[in-house]
């Protein structure tokens, strides 16, 4: 059986960080990655949905990594998401991904034209033999990508020995344990989507890897806590706390991550930007809800970590 240990625990999707140009800024992806070495969480989830990938470009994406590595290498396991919507790009990334000597890398599917499970699996299968010593995690978001993992295109894909797990963040719980009970314990599933982190824990999952963990990963901490002890009480109590931050983060007229960037800046002292266009920067209106949701996590955090 391969160790599996260092993927096991809180993994924050880690987020774009902008100077004031609009540019990738090294200096906030540096104290960003000091930020969660400091939090102690497990690892860091680099270039995914959180990082506004779709909207960076290759060299974005490396400058990204290159930074976090000058932190995290040897205290944080390092995922990086190397997916973009042609084979020769995401190649590029996953070597380059390879020589910054990061645990694994992952991918979505491609976007846009609907590709036959065959056509997946290959992009799928060339993106890790760019790097073969690295391990491959499959990104399965079907509401974003617009394709789900199927239980045959998984099971074709851990034909390949570099496949190590999915991070499944479609909605029912239950894909959890389906992708659990087929792969066996050889594998590892994180839990995706935030609002069920214990459920997706308790049904299968060894890992989280989340967008808004960032904001508040000692809460997340606590949960990964309450459910490895049996407290499931606790567990339940804390989620439904997390859930209605999450909500609220979610209530304001500009992107989420934007939101959070700013809570950060509240809470934590951290300059990370803005998010990029298309995305919808936060207006003048947003300001109540930053300030609320900054405000509930500085809450929680009294009424269950102290």
């Amino acid at each position: 059986m391969r160790n599996l240990d260092k993927y096991k625990g809180v993994i924050p999707a880690f987020y774009a960080c902008y100077d004031k140009e609009g540019n990738i800024s090294p200096e906030g992806v540096q104290e960003l990655t000091q930020y969660f070495v400091k939090k102690g969480v497990k690892g860091v989830y680099v270039n995914g949905s959180s990082g506004e990938c779709i909207y960076q470009s290759v060299e974005d994406r490396k400058v990204v990594l290159e930074n976090v590595m000058k932190v995290a290498k040897g205290k944080l396991t390092v995922i990086n998401h190397v997916a973009c919507n042609n084979t020769k790009d995401s190649i590029e990334l996953a070597r380059h991904s390879q020589e910054l000597g990061v645990d694994a890398i992952a991918a979505i599917p491609p976007i846009y034209f609907r590709l036959p499970n065959h056509a997946i699996a290959q992009y799928w299968n060339d993106i890790s033999a760019a790097a073969p010593d690295t391990d491959f995690i499959i990104y399965n978001i079907p509401q974003l990508a617009g394709v789900a993992l199927t239980q045959d295109l998984f099971a074709t894909m851990r034909e390949n020995p570099h496949v190590i797990g999915v991070k499944n963040s479609s909605m029912p719980v239950q894909d959890i344990q389906m992708f659990k009970q087929a792969a066996g314990e050889d594998y590892i599933i994180f839990n995706g989507p935030d609002e069920q982190f214990i459920s997706g824990r308790v049904i299968g999952a060894e890992g989280g890897i989340g967008g808004t963990y960032g904001a508040m990963p000692e809460l997340f901490l606590k949960l990964d806590e309450y459910v490895k002890a049996g407290e499931m009480e606790q567990a339940n109590k804390l989620q439904y706390a997390v859930n209605e931050i999450i909500y609220k983060m979610c209530s304001a007229h500009g992107n989420m991550y934007g939101v959070i960037k700013a809570i950060l800046k509240i809470n934590e002292g951290l300059e990370l930007g803005g998010v990029r266009k298309p995305l919808a920067a936060l207006i003048d209106a947003d300001t109540a809800v930053v300030e609320e949701a900054a405000k509930m996590i500085k809450e929680a955090k009294e009424n269950y970590c102290n």
